[in-house]
């Protein structure tokens, strides 16, 4: 049996109820972010390179279900089962704006531009708030047919995409006219969308499903089954060569893009995986599970050659997987960011 390699994570300890959405900043003159949203109220940012906790975002009342930071990584939104979402500085933790609804807020996303923000739940309408006016009227879109799971911005600000928690396929609006203009037919309902960072494809998981959409025309590109039931998929960003997956066996797996074959398969969390996403580089990935922690892993290059290393930015006379392994292995991020052994076993 061919054996796979494995992984041995950073572990971010911190929620103290299960990690349910995680968001990657694109990569800014300080570096790049993660902040995590989670059913204990309290979103965290986090460096996206080392896993090190940065501060926590206080004034939640109930579940935060999403999360997502601005372009620069200089605000921070939440989406949040107290009906609100709300808008924060991430420099300082503060809160900038927050926007009251009338059921649990499932979804939010800044636009490209980082002047709107985009929310939708269980009310089943989309809303958009202009931040520079934070006190209008929000924006209302043509009623969505069910209780919204994900939303997201595409074509420069141009379409926004959402997706259900009770009905299958994936919905387009168009931003203008504020109305439905495709639907992406699937069999389950989507709990994970994402667009990939060139704008070029959308990557969807329902069921045992994980499909890559042409963001451009929406036709089905490929669609592979999966082992279990996955929550989210996320694609390699920078050669888009591979992708992940993560779901109800506690596993995060890795795929070829072009084949479906397995990579890899690493184990470590002890609860479903609820979120899973590439870091904007693609050279490490983030899963949030069930058990209340989140775990980095880094994207291990395979099968190199001495020109390839030297191409990827590693030296040719190093093994690139034991050193890494060497670094990280049983290390773990506390959340005043110190690095501290792991008790490793079998899972």
């Amino acid at each position: 049996m061919d054996r796979k390699k494995v992984a041995t994570p950073l572990v971010c300890h911190g929620h103290s109820r299960p990690v349910v959405d995680l968001f990657y900043c694109p990569v800014t003159p300080d570096g790049f972010f993660l902040i995590s949203a989670s059913k204990d109220s309290t979103p965290m940012l986090r460096n996206g390179e080392t896993g090190d906790w940065i501060g926590t975002f206080e004034g939640h009342k109930g579940a935060v279900w999403s999360c997502c930071l601005d372009t620069n990584a200089l605000r921070a939104a939440t989406g949040s089962a107290d009906f609100s979402a709300k808008v924060w500085d991430a420099i300082t933790g503060d809160e900038l704006h927050s926007f009251e609804h009338k059921h649990i807020v499932r979804a939010c996303a800044f636009s490209e531009d980082t002047h709107l923000l985009l929310t939708g739940g269980v009310e089943k309408v989309l809303r958009i708030y202009d931040l520079n006016r934070p006190d209008a009227i929000p924006r209302e879109l043509d009623k969505s047919p069910g209780s919204v799971r994900t939303v997201t911005w595409l074509h420069r600000d141009q379409t926004i995409l959402g997706t259900c928690t009770d009905i299958g396929g994936v919905r387009l609006w168009d931003v203008r006219s504020g109305k439905i203009v495709q639907t992406l037919e699937t069999n389950s309902s989507v709990t994970s969308a994402e667009v990939s960072r060139d704008g070029r494809y959308i990557t969807t998981a329902d069921g045992t499903s994980v499909k890559f959409w042409d963001a451009n025309n929406f036709s089905l590109v490929k669609s592979y089954e999966m082992p279990c039931i996955v929550e989210s998929a996320s694609l390699e960003p920078k050669y888009r060569d591979k992708f992940i997956a993560g779901g109800e066996d506690m596993w995060v797996r890795v795929f070829d893009f072009h084949t479906g074959e397995e990579i890899a398969c690493n184990k470590g969390h002890h609860g479903p995986v609820h979120c899973i996403r590439f870091s904007p580089g693609g050279e490490s990935y983030a899963s949030g599970s069930e058990d209340g922690t989140i775990r980095i892993w880094q994207t291990v290059p395979s099968g190199l050659d001495n020109g390839a290393a030297h191409t990827a930015g590693i030296s040719a006379d190093t093994k690139p997987d034991a050193e890494i392994a060497q670094k990280i292995e049983g290390l773990h991020i506390t959340e005043d960011g110190n690095a501290e052994k792991e008790e490793t076993g079998n899972t």
